[in-house]
């Protein structure tokens, strides 16, 4: 259920609704718009009996939502919204582009790639510090070295800086450092970590799970959510399926699908999403034209040495230079811009 309060309601009344709620044992959730604040009430709402909400000062209505996934919902919150990490708005009118390496390798190859992706106007450096890998003995990254020459990068550039956290254990120390958590596909069920991020209140992309519906993914951020953190932007990075042509399924359907459902921004990683260099340009021009909010690419200016062996899927500067040229032509047909 949500509470829609009127549109000039005070702060006052806001808080004595929220109060009479959590009075009753259960969670208030507020959400607040451009023209009036919705409060989610999250919890067994029979504790609420027969609770006069609605003749509340401030109240307009009342209103139960049908989506399992409640504050990702559209019927939670009717507008866009926007997250700001390092200065900026992610979900507004401005198309975001973060770009980087697969794994932060040294401090000379994470500077050269942070100023190359700068001059092509990039807003964030990516690069893992904590890497997931399929097997075990693989490069699993430097930890805290790398997050330290991340923050370098970001002093040298300005460019904000995403990378991958992946136990609850560790948010503590890479929120020290970066400006938005990226939750990758393997984690994006690790419940534990989903509340610890959600907790933090910093902003996080929230990768969608090889074979996760879309329903599963939304619900996942839910558990975000719903510990108070409304800074959540999704991130369709392809699905496995019986194609072996690529490395994953991009599923663009789901850039309008999460458009329609949900409110909260998407962006798109056709690097993963395909795993083949020649295919990322034109999957990134798609997810543009298809409604996302942005893109989170892999750019390495010497891949065949890559250490984590993804060089396959990054492109070269130069290409991610030419991409950002193509995209600001598509940006502009449908009213964004890059």
């Amino acid at each position: 259920m949500v509470i829609i309060m009127e549109p000039g309601a005070s702060q006052e009344q806001i808080d004595h609704v929220i109060k009479r709620i959590e009075s009753a044992g259960v969670k208030a959730q507020p959400s607040l718009g451009e023209e009036r604040t919705v409060i989610g009430v999250i919890g067994d709402k029979t504790k609420l009996g027969d609770m006069p909400i609605e003749s509340m000062s401030g109240v307009e209505r009342t209103m139960p939502i049908s989506a399992p996934f409640k504050l990702a919902s559209r019927q939670f919150r009717g507008e866009p919204t926007t997250v700001e990490a390092n200065g900026t708005k992610i979900g507004g009118k401005k198309l975001i582009v973060m770009a980087g390496p697969c794994a932060v390798e040294n401090n000379e190859q994470i500077i050269t790639i942070a100023k190359e992706i700068a001059k092509s106007g990039a807003t964030f450096i990516r690069g893992g510090a904590f890497k997931p890998r399929t097997g075990p003995y693989n490069f699993q990254g430097h930890g805290e070295p790398a997050l330290r020459m991340l923050a370098e990068a970001r002093r040298v550039t300005g460019l904000g800086i995403i990378t991958e956290v992946m136990t609850p254990h560790d948010v503590e120390l890479v929120g020290r450092y970066t400006d938005i958590f990226q939750l990758g596909t393997r984690n994006m069920q690790n419940f534990y970590l989903l509340r610890e991020v959600g907790r933090s209140g910093k902003p996080v992309v929230l990768k969608r799970g090889l074979a996760a519906t879309i329903e599963e993914w939304l619900l996942a951020a839910e558990y975000i959510l719903a510990e108070g953190n409304p800074n959540v932007i999704l991130c369709e990075r392809g699905i496995r399926t019986f194609e072996t042509h690529t490395r994953n399924t991009l599923d663009l359907n789901a850039v309008p699908v999460i458009k329609e459902l949900s409110h909260l921004p998407i962006v798109v990683d056709p690097s993963h999403g395909t795993g083949i260099r020649s295919l990322v340009s034109p999957m990134s021009k798609a997810a543009i034209a298809a409604g996302a909010d942005g893109l989170l690419l892999e750019v390495h200016h010497d891949p065949d040495n890559s250490m984590t062996g993804d060089g396959v899927q990054s492109l070269f500067p130069a290409q991610f230079d030419q991409l950002m040229i193509d995209l600001k032509s598509i940006a502009g047909a449908i009213g964004r811009e890059v």
